[in-house]
């Protein structure tokens, strides 16, 4: 008899990950998981409580996904119209992981201030503070121009309700930038 194979956290979350980027949020479960892995849902049961433990587990993974994708380097002057071109591509490139961070309950109640305190956000700031040449405040107000622009851009594309135009899209976020930095 073969010996069985330990199932790990990492093996549970890697599996979630891959569940949501290719059927979206919707379709994960423990017994999705768990058939992913070519197990039973018991070891999954005994790595996690729930599901809900597993996607807040895997809500971190793909937010830490997210951040690299969209701090990746690109062919700009300007690191900010970069940092939204690169999101609005996430939005395009991986449609359910987009979904799943920002259209699913984990924004519900909250406010454009509690978004932009989140702490992956202050290395951003700095950027664009020290790139800009503006104080902090300055540098929000600009950012949250943008990040409007890039996340509504992004929606679209990630439900299928444009064709993805990165030309069309670096003129709209230049068009955003520029009239955000008067």
């Amino acid at each position: 008899m073969p010996p069985k194979v330990k199932v790990t956290k990492e093996m549970i979350l890697k599996a979630a990950f891959v569940i949501i980027r290719e059927y979206g949020h919707e379709h994960l479960s423990v017994r999705s998981i768990a058939e992913r892995l070519g197990c039973s849902t018991q070891p999954v049961l005994y790595s996690f409580r729930s599901i809900d433990e597993i996607r807040e587990a895997v809500y971190e993974l793909t937010d830490n996904y997210h951040t690299k994708f969209i701090l990746s380097e690109g062919k700009e002057d300007n690191p900010l119209l970069v940092l939204g071109l690169n999101y609005v591509r996430f939005g395009h490139d991986e449609r359910n992981l987009f979904r799943f961070l920002f259209q699913s309950d984990k924004f519900a109640g909250k406010d454009m201030n509690s978004l932009l305190s989140d702490p992956q956000l202050s290395e951003v700031m700095k950027v664009v503070s020290d790139e800009l040449k503006v104080n902090k405040a300055k540098a929000r107000s600009i950012f949250l121009s943008l990040f409007v622009a890039a996340h509504g851009l992004a929606s679209l594309l990630a439900n299928n309700a444009m064709a993805y135009d990165r030309q069309q899209c670096k003129k709209i976020l230049e068009s955003v930038f520029t009239g955000a930095m008067i």
